[in-house]
């Protein structure tokens, strides 16, 4: 047999027959699945979405909280100056009470001036009057808060009391108010005005 006449062996050897089956096998073992690269595809989507949707309310949270907060500020603002304007307030017309028991006094003076000036000679009666608006201006004082100091026969006090003279007695103990030279008030507990007073002392032995 000549060379010409030997059998051909098919192109690329006898081992491309098997590396067809080879690759065949893999590709049914392995197929491609369009659907599941479509679920994907969608699943993605789906997550975006998600995440879009939870960024447009956290967004819509920090607004609502923002409107908060600002309405918050001009509310503590107002609360401010409203008790700025009340303390003001209360400082301008804190003795507006004390003011209108004042008027009565002021009226009841004004009338015993008018008596006075009149020439009427009528004293007793200038006297009651005058009395009557003493009585309406310790009233006055004691609903403001205002009491007198008394401390006739009591030890002396430098708290309370301011000595402008002593007496030599033996009637009483040294170191006590013999008598009150000018009359002190207290306002609400605290001194307004010291009482004075004279003091007694231990008669000096001849």
């Amino acid at each position: 047999m000549t060379p010409d006449n030997r059998p051909q062996t098919p192109r690329g050897g006898p081992d491309s027959t098997e590396d067809t089956a080879a690759q065949a096998d893999i590709e049914k073992d392995v197929p491609f699945d369009a659907e599941d690269d479509g679920d994907n595809a969608a699943d993605s989507l789906s997550a975006v979405d998600e995440l879009q949707a939870a960024l447009d309310q956290a967004r819509a949270e920090a607004e609502q909280y923002r409107d908060q907060a600002v309405r918050a500020a001009a509310e503590i603002d107002n609360v401010r100056k409203r008790a700025q304007r009340d303390v003001e307030s209360a400082r301008k017309f804190a003795i507006e009470k004390f003011a209108l028991g004042l008027l009565e006094v002021r009226d009841g003076l004004e009338l015993g001036l008018q008596a006075a000036a009149q020439g009427s000679g009528d004293f007793d009666r200038l006297k009651e009057g005058m009395q009557m608006t003493n009585r309406m201006l310790a009233s006055s004082m004691e609903k403001a808060g205002t009491e007198v100091i008394d401390p006739q026969g009591e030890t002396f006090n430098p708290d309370y009391h301011e000595a402008v003279s002593t007496q030599p007695t033996t009637e009483h103990k040294p170191n006590t108010v013999a008598s009150v030279m000018q009359k002190g008030y207290m306002l609400n507990g605290r001194v307004l005005r010291p009482v004075r007073v004279a003091v007694t002392r231990a008669p000096e032995e001849e």
